[in-house]
Order: structure tokens, then sequence, then C-alpha cells
């Protein structure tokens, strides 16, 4: 499965050209060396609810949808920082798994990796990841999913193929 990524970057500087957006393109060829992903869109908005809901609600239905939308930007402290709540607004089902994953291996150099209030989960068989404003750490973010992400964009999509379970323990016949 060729993986289709969208990017969304969340900044009121560089959506005015204030700033040149530098973790946008930083995300877009991590996934393509990681994930052999494509880049099939990417955009800009300032930190404003709406705007962010709005983006990511065109985002997951373009036609084909992307199989992974990364927003960069906005998972902060800041009284501006309001991307896990623009996501949340819009997503059928958080999975807050993927988040604490980033947190544990990217806290291990980084504890401030432990400050961002990043969210991730689908709308519909889209799966978004609100990864931090950085550079760096947008992408040791990206890096610290690189291995899971195939198989849990192949299940939300319907493609992985089905793996055999193995017992854990033995189990004994009790009767």
């Amino acid at each position: 499965m060729r993986i289709r990524v969208a990017i969304l970057t969340v900044s009121d500087r560089c959506s005015r050209g204030e700033a040149v957006d530098t973790s946008g393109p930083a995300l877009a060829a991590r996934a393509a060396d990681q994930l052999g992903a494509e880049l099939v869109a990417s955009r800009c908005v300032p930190d404003e609810m709406e705007q962010i809901a709005d983006a990511l609600r065109q985002l997951a239905a373009m036609a084909p949808p992307p199989d992974l939308v990364l927003t960069t930007g906005g998972t902060g402290l800041a009284p501006r920082d309001v991307t896990p709540e623009a996501t949340l607004a819009v997503l059928d089902r958080q999975h807050a798994g993927l988040m604490e994953l980033i947190r544990a291996r990217c806290g291990v150099s980084t504890p401030r990796a432990y400050l961002s209030r990043g969210i991730a989960g689908a709308i519909g068989r889209t799966l978004v990841l609100n990864l931090p404003g950085s550079e760096r750490g947008a992408v040791e973010s990206l890096d610290a999913l690189a291995d899971v992400l195939p198989h849990a964009l192949g299940v939300l999509s319907g493609t992985a193929p089905d793996h055999p379970r193995t017992p854990t323990r033995a189990v004994k016949d009790t009767m």
C-alpha cells in the first residue's frame, strides 16, 4: 500500500508570510523516506480553531482521501495553541495510544516532549496526528511511530493482512 499523506502547518506567522515553514517540508521528506509516502496536499493555516477544523475536514474529504494527515504546530501550552481542540472537534474516533508512544519514545532524550498536547485519531479512514511545530520535534515524533504506522494505516484502511494470534501462555484443560 502506498501511503498518501497530507500536511497541515498551523502557524500564525507562516500563514501571514512572516516566517518560512520548515516543519511541513521536513515532515514530507521524512514521510517519504521512512514510510515511502506520497505527499498529496499541504496547507498552512493560522492558529484559529475553525480554520484548523475546516482544513482537516477538507483534507479528509479529498478524493481519494489521504491515509494520513500530519499537523505541525499549535500543540503546546500557549493560549493560541488550539490544534488539539480543533482536531478533537472533527475526529470520529480518538487514538490516544499513538501519542503516548511518541511521548514515551521522544521523552527519553527530550523531556519537553511531554509538554505536547497533540492528539491522534481518525476521520473516516484517515488517521490524523498532531505533531509539534518545531522541525526537530515534528520529525522526531514521526520517527517515533515509523515502525507502527504502516500497520495502523493498513488496519484503518482495511488492507492489513490478518495476523494469526498465538497464545502468550499455555491454557490447561481443567475439565
